[in-house]
């Protein structure tokens, strides 16, 4: 799964894709080319299971990023998306908006001044016009379609008429479509159109160096005045993370705190919120050679979920043999975990847990 990053120019959007995937793509105003990395999901618990099994590697989850060039400069006033810019924006499976809230006179805002809610405005109106015009082009062909049209087609076409034009009325009052309510079925069918409001978004404001104190009142106005179920919200200063991680670990947690920094990184959090908006989960294996996290959609089956491991795995799958992360902690082995009943043998159809150890017992 892929999350594609937009913003508008000098957003510091490509300082952002590499502090989280370590990368060293150019950073510049009008960039032309996709920047595509992966970054590894934060997770404390492979932490402490490889402390416990010691093993030869330890393999985080990993998200991919496709940082697009920056919006166009006469976006919101003579330029839409539209495109390959928007053929791009289609194929994500999660959009990362970056804001910009730092001031730089060698990097001048293209409009001449600073103002991140501006901006994020900005971007999410154009990603409703950008819709509106897909539904608006969507319906007058359903319309035209009425011409000769059997009995069987008109309930189709009245069928897909009357949820076009609900969400495209639902959109008009500024109601993005993941946020609306719609069935299996409406989701199913919207699902061909990829429109953008569909998609999970995460939304980042960059701070400046001289504003890192201000994270927390920007993260409370986000979370007023932006966040929804289905939009995340963050603020972090995307230089400081950038150079923070071209650090080790441990000169990385002093500068923090020499900076006064606590709670965690900034970008780990972003990190999982985006892999959080990808309804993504981790299962993990244990062992002597690696601890690892998997990454599967929440609701995954067992069988699908050794699948992910290797095809051979789901292809023989018999059982797999599961124990919570709290309880591995405790019981330090899984012949413990057997020996104290804390080992549960789970059949294909079980539903795999966040955080869930699983060994796999196949035959092929």
């Amino acid at each position: 799964m892929e999350i594609t990053i937009i913003g508008l120019p000098q957003s510091g959007k490509t300082t952002i894709f590499n502090a989280a995937t370590r990368g060293s793509a150019q950073v510049a105003a009008y960039a032309n080319r996709i920047n595509l990395g992966a970054a590894k999901v934060p997770d404390e618990r492979l932490d402490v299971l490889n402390g416990i099994f010691n093993p030869k590697r330890k393999v985080n989850a990993e998200v991919t990023y496709a940082d697009l060039p920056a919006a166009p400069e006469g976006l919101g006033k003579t330029q839409s998306i539209g495109g390959e810019y928007l053929n791009t924006l289609q194929r994500a499976d999660a959009i990362l908006m970056v804001a910009r809230d730092f001031d730089d006179p060698s990097v001048p805002h293209i409009a001449d001044s600073i103002d991140a809610f501006r901006d994020i405005d900005t971007l999410l109106f154009e990603l409703t016009i950008s819709d509106l015009d897909i539904l608006e082009r969507r319906l007058q062909r359903v319309a035209e379609g009425f011409k000769g049209a059997k009995t069987a087609e008109r309930d189709a076409l009245n069928k897909e008429q009357a949820l076009l034009t609900s969400v495209r009325d639902n959109l008009e009052a500024g109601m993005h479509v993941r946020d609306q309510t719609l069935n299996d079925d409406e989701l199913r069918l919207l699902s061909g159109f990829q429109l953008l409001t569909a998609k999970p978004l995460i939304v980042v404001v960059n701070v400046g160096e001289d504003r890192i104190d201000d994270i927390g009142s920007i993260e409370r106005r986000l979370a007023d005045e932006v966040r929804t179920e289905r939009i995340r919200t963050a603020a972090l200063c995307g230089k400081l993370e950038m150079e923070l991680g071209q650090m080790d670990a441990e000169d990385e947690f002093e500068f923090r705190e020499s900076l006064g920094i606590v709670g965690g990184s900034g970008l780990s959090r972003v990190i999982n919120l985006c892999y959080e908006a990808l309804d993504l989960i981790s299962f993990l294996t244990v062992g002597e050679d690696e601890v690892r996290a998997w990454p599967i959609t929440r609701g995954t089956s067992a069988v699908k979920a050794a699948g992910q491991i290797h095809s051979d795995l789901e292809r023989g799958f018999i059982r797999g043999e599961v124990v919570t992360f709290p309880n591995m902690v405790s019981c330090r082995t899984l012949a413990e975990a057997r020996k104290n009943g804390m080992l549960r043998q789970e059949g294909k159809n079980y539903i795999v847990q966040d955080g869930d150890i699983m060994h796999v017992l196949f035959n092929v």
